[in-house]
């Protein structure tokens, strides 16, 4: 007989203790689960206490680094990253189990995310499908070293699955915005260092062209008053960015 594949569920955490549990409770089924946490202040680190012993403090070193130490604690066969404010769907768990029943045939699976935002999920707008690749083989995944946005890349084949990620990111309003000061800044740098430059018309066009993209072409309207308010939000950070780079390079 074939020996079942195991799967680890990887999480890293950093002041979590709202969403953690939603989280955890959605892959209690997992045969490993492994959170490494960035010197929480909070009941972080004891929640995740509840579900898994490996669980493991250190500094945080940034957001490719930290999740590339929480890959190399799992010992599963596949893995699957979250972030804390996401939740595994009953149907993405069944499309887990039948990849890890076939053992592939892919290195990789992309999937979808619902993102939640005041209590409702945004359809339009490009914010779904919103595929992210997060279940991999342990070994040919890793997330590539960049400031912000991180994301895997995988040594072989990848495909898509159904089932979705439920993403609850933002708290409110003042949650977007400061993390979009802190995002904008480490985008920001990224960028200086590649050699990007922004010129004064930027700081109109590229806010502009998101808002434009997101609410019309993308039908954001249709999602009433959340789709125009992500749009503003996204545009506003589009500025930033905009305004961060130039301020940077203006010399």
């Amino acid at each position: 007989m074939t020996p079942r594949l195991r799967l680890s569920v990887v999480v890293v955490t950093r002041n979590e203790e709202e969403r953690l549990r939603a989280c955890l409770e959605a892959v209690v089924w997992a045969d490993e689960i492994v959170v490494v946490d960035a010197e929480s202040e909070d009941k972080t680190v004891a929640i995740a206490q509840e579900f898994t012993d490996r669980v493991v403090v250190r500094p945080w070193p940034g957001y490719a680094a930290q999740k590339n130490a929480a890959l190399d604690l799992a010992s599963g066969d596949w893995v699957l990253s979250l972030d804390a404010d996401e939740v595994v769907s009953p149907e993405l768990r069944a499309e887990i189990a039948r990849v890890l029943a076939s053992d592939g045939p892919a290195d990789g699976y992309t999937v979808p995310r619902r993102n939640i935002f005041w209590g409702r999920w945004v359809r339009h707008g490009g914010l779904y499908p919103d595929r992210q690749l997060r279940l991999f083989r342990r070994g040919r995944g890793r997330f590539e070293a960049r400031a912000v946005h991180e994301s895997v890349r995988v040594a072989g084949r990848v495909e898509p699955v159904d089932g979705h990620l439920e993403h609850r990111s933002y708290r409110d309003v003042s949650d977007f915005l400061t993390r979009a000061d802190r995002y904008s800044t480490l985008a920001a740098d990224d960028a200086v260092a590649q050699g990007r430059r922004a010129r004064v018309s930027d700081l109109l066009l590229r806010p502009l062209g998101r808002f434009l993209t997101m609410y019309v072409v993308r039908r954001g309207f249709l999602d009433g008053w959340r789709g125009f308010l992500l749009a503003t939000l996204y545009a506003y950070y589009v500025l930033i960015r905009s305004a961060k780079i130039w301020e940077r390079t203006k010399g």
